[in-house]
């Protein structure tokens, strides 16, 4: 079994920071791309950012400059680091990653259960 644990999540104001952590845990053998995908209410889930297993980032223009994904494969762990955070930052944060769990199956999405994080004053 493999499974995502967030935490991090929470309340601040505009302009405060947070750190999103996730953690993979499980019967892994290889972890690939890890990200952070975002969703409001009423509205799709977006990608945030992403990471591949050599470091290669990706973002969303919106958090261009305001937030940072990193990972540290000893501990499999993806963290999102967010500062200058805004109102239109509100929303459920989710992680996943591409795991797989032996050397001779393919890799398989996984996804953490959330954590909300809201930017209120």
């Amino acid at each position: 079994q493999v499974q995502l644990v967030e935490s991090g999540g929470g309340l601040v104001q505009p302009g405060g920071s947070l750190r999103l952590s996730c953690a993979a845990s499980g019967s892994i053998f290889s972890i690939y791309v890890m990200g952070w995908y975002r969703q409001a209410p009423g509205k799709q889930r977006d990608l945030v950012a992403s990471i591949s297993s050599s470091g290669t980032t990706n973002y969303a223009d919106s958090v261009k400059g305001r937030f940072t994904i990193s990972r540290d494969n000893d501990k499999n762990t993806v963290y999102l680091q967010m500062n200058s955070l805004k109102h239109e930052d509100t929303a459920v944060y989710y992680c996943n990653a591409d795991i797989s769990t032996g050397r001779s199956r393919g890799p398989i999405r996984h996804w953490g259960q959330g954590t909300q994080v809201t930017v209120s004053s």
